[in-house]
């Protein structure tokens, strides 16, 4: 059996899909999951285990035989909790087969084969009977089926179908309880994810303002959610507009509904300003007295107690559809509307004089169906993006570098995807001088032009690089070629360099003189210590008294599938990490030339100059517009003595672990990584490998 896997290409800067053996799927799967973080989640297991053992006990006082249902169990570990508990029996429900398999082999070597059943199904196929999955009905439930927004691995229709066919009424079930809270807040940060910010520009013939179209500033976005790791962001990011409110709960020890529905609450702002996003995250009761409970809240509604890091559960970032100006004291309602896998928000004023008739009438008016992107730029750009285009310092390096390549006869081709660049271009220029956009993908970008009257100023071509006429280009050739260089397929920060391929394949429609900007890009690199985000590829060994090694192996051998291990795309912004070397800039791109035909090899090696463990290399693409201005989708700053670094927050930097930690404790001997780096001209890709 084959598979299908869609990879970018980085020489074509598309989605590409590539035959794979049956393996690499599940391989991929495995070494990119985030069992290693769970495992290592020990606010997360010592709960659960509490949880279940006093469940197991209160089954027990009732004088009745315990019979646990485990759905998604993962590794086994929820079942062997609940087996050395004292359970006489537990069906553990897994559908991922080589997920299955491990559980299997864990829970022989943990010596719980006897009382363990791996059924390895979707639990609504599993059969209960005589000749069924399971004997009997079970009188526990215990699952772990929660994502950072709760529902959105379809923890209620699974609940759902438990209690109608696989559980007893009245059973136990751990978790008991879920709640959700929500908090409204300011923030232009985040609210720069989600809405373009006019953009102002110096030009010779006064100031230039680009506006974003209506359409646009009325879309209420896309509904999926934006989890991020919350503790990670400043308080000066963000002001607090309510209290932390219940917004609903659920009680898993009863029948779920999974239908779509709606919960409201009233608010009332501890001050004025302007609502624009819901903060949200949940917490878990393990037992019905709430006395065990796992919580999800963010640093400053918890400020006593000590955080767990954990990346399988975050908090949520909720985009209101539309800002609202709010005042202290006033009266709101909130409204939570979901479906089976999601939620989405709405605010809305009450009405002068409000009565309990009305209420009623205006909860008629809840708008239940999901938000839908009708502007289409929510589709194309990611949050991140958002955020890199409303990033004023960015462009003003752009403005900067643009200024000084312009002249008034400029015939300018941009390529990137859904840019600014092009109008920033037009406003710089001389107004006779037509500019190109090439390949904007999908995005109407002629909604972007005619708001701001440049329908006949900018022309879109719509054609890939290598298909690029003359005739499109009116037979003129081009002096000035722009990029960002940014293109949505794009995963790892050096597949942006499609731009040098894209520009190799016009090279016959450039003139002699051209400029290209960027002139040239580079690639660096920098050893570091992660504070937490190591957890999620390092080995676990015994979880909670349990042997877990297999899972351990697992990993292990599904990260080694591939001959030379991969680099992963993370944002560094939310995973504090302190440098152990100088970041060293190892390969030069230059984009006044075609791509060559030969590959471009580096071997070298970087002093470690601080204590600490050595978790891994980051790497990150710096482009030069001109001698003296540079924009890095990497480090933006370093602070020496203590090596903390501040990344750009709108970019994935790319990590690559190293296989064994490395401690280099005693500074008076500073080992040093040997490092060998190859970028492939032919594939667009990066092979690294690392010794010490």
């Amino acid at each position: 059996m084959k598979t299908f896997c869609g990879r970018a290409n980085p020489t074509t800067g598309s989605m590409e899909w590539l035959e794979e053996g049956e393996d690499y799927d599940y391989h991929q799967e495995i070494a990119r999951s985030r069992y290693a973080d769970m495992l290592h989640d020990k606010d997360r297991n010592v709960k659960y285990y509490q949880g279940i053992r006093a469940a197991v006990s209160r089954v027990k006082e009732r004088g009745e035989k315990v019979v646990v249902l485990d759905i998604g169990t993962g590794t086994g570990l929820l079942s062997m909790m609940a087996a050395s508990a004292g359970a006489d029996f537990c069906y553990a429900i897994e559908v991922f087969k080589p997920m299955a398999n491990a559980a299997v082999k864990i829970v022989e070597k943990n010596g719980f084969s006897d009382k363990i059943k791996v059924i390895n199904k979707h639990s609504t196929e599993v059969t209960v009977g005589p000749d069924g999955d399971m004997q009997c009905r079970a009188n526990i439930l215990v699952t772990e089926l929660f994502d950072t927004e709760l529902i959105g691995e379809g923890a209620l229709p699974t609940y759902e179908h438990a209690h109608k066919y696989l559980v007893q009424e009245g059973c136990e079930a751990v978790p008991h309880r879920a709640t959700v809270y929500v908090q409204l807040v300011e923030s232009r940060r985040m609210w720069s994810w989600k809405k373009l910010f006019p953009v102002h520009v110096e030009a010779e013939d006064g100031e230039k303002i680009l506006v974003p179209p209506s359409e646009m500033e009325n879309c209420p976005g896309v509904p999926s959610v934006c989890d991020i790791q919350l503790n990670q962001m400043p308080a000066s990011d963000f002001s607090t507009l309510s209290d932390v409110v219940t917004m609903f709960s659920v009680d898993f020890s009863k029948p779920v509904k999974s239908a779509s529905t709606y919960y409201r609450v009233q608010l009332e702002p501890v001050k004025s300003g302007k609502a624009q996003i819901v903060l949200s995250w949940w917490d878990i009761d393990m037992d019905p007295s709430g006395m065990i409970n796992c919580t999800m809240a963010p640093y400053w509604v918890k400020p006593t107690s000590a955080l767990q890091w954990r990346d399988h559960w975050m908090q949520c970032v909720y985009f209101l559809p539309r800002e609202e100006p709010v005042l202290q004291g006033e009266k709101l309602y909130l409204t939570a509307c979901r479906d089976e896998y999601s939620v989405w928000y709405n605010l809305q004023k009450a009405r002068e004089g409000e009565n309990k008739a009305d209420e009623e009438e205006h909860k008629a008016d809840v708008r239940v169906e999901s938000p839908v992107c009708r502007c289409r730029a929510h589709l194309l750009w990611n949050r991140p993006r958002f955020g890199e285009l409303n990033d004023q310092n960015r462009t003003r390096q752009y403005i900067k570098a643009l200024r000084r390549v312009l002249k008034t006869d400029s015939i300018c081709l941009c390529i990137s995807d859904g840019s600014l660049l092009p109008v920033l271009a037009h406003y710089l220029g001389a107004k006779e001088v037509q500019y190109f956009v090439l390949f904007f993908r999908s995005l109407h970008f002629s909604l972007f032009f005619k708001a701001n009257h440049l329908e006949d100023k900018i022309k879109i071509i719509e054609a890939r690089p290598e298909l690029l006429k003359p005739s499109h280009l009116e037979d003129k050739k081009i002096s000035v070629l722009v990029g960002e260089p940014f293109f949505t397929t794009s995963l790892l920060p050096w597949h942006n360099l499609y731009f040098w391929y894209a520009r190799t394949a016009v090279s016959t429609h450039l003139a002699s003189n051209v400029t290209v900007l960027p002139q040239s890009a580079s690639l660096h690199m920098m050893i570091v210590e992660f504070q937490d985000l190591w957890r999620i590829r390092s080995p676990c060994g015994t979880c909670e008294g349990f042997d877990v090694q297999t899972m351990d192996d697992m990993i292990k051998d599904s990260l080694n599938f591939r001959e030379s291990k991969e680099a992963e795309p993370h944002p560094l912004w939310e995973y504090p990490c302190k440098s152990l070397s100088d970041p060293q800039e190892v390969l030069t791109f230059d984009f006044t030339k075609t791509v060559p035909q030969h590959c471009l090899s580096t071997e070298g090696s970087v002093k470690l100059l601080r204590k600490g463990k050595s978790h891994g290399a980051v790497l990150w693409m710096e482009y030069h517009l001109a001698a003296d201005i540079s924009v890095s989708t990497g480090l933006m700053k370093l602070s020496n003595e203590q090596g903390n670094c501040e990344w750009n927050p709108h970019c994935k930097q790319a990590v690559y672990f190293f296989s064994s930690v490395i401690e280099s404790e005693i500074l008076s001997d500073p080992t040093a990584v040997t490092y060998a780096i190859n970028f492939d001209t032919k594939t667009g890709e990066i092979a690294m490998d690392f010794k010490l």
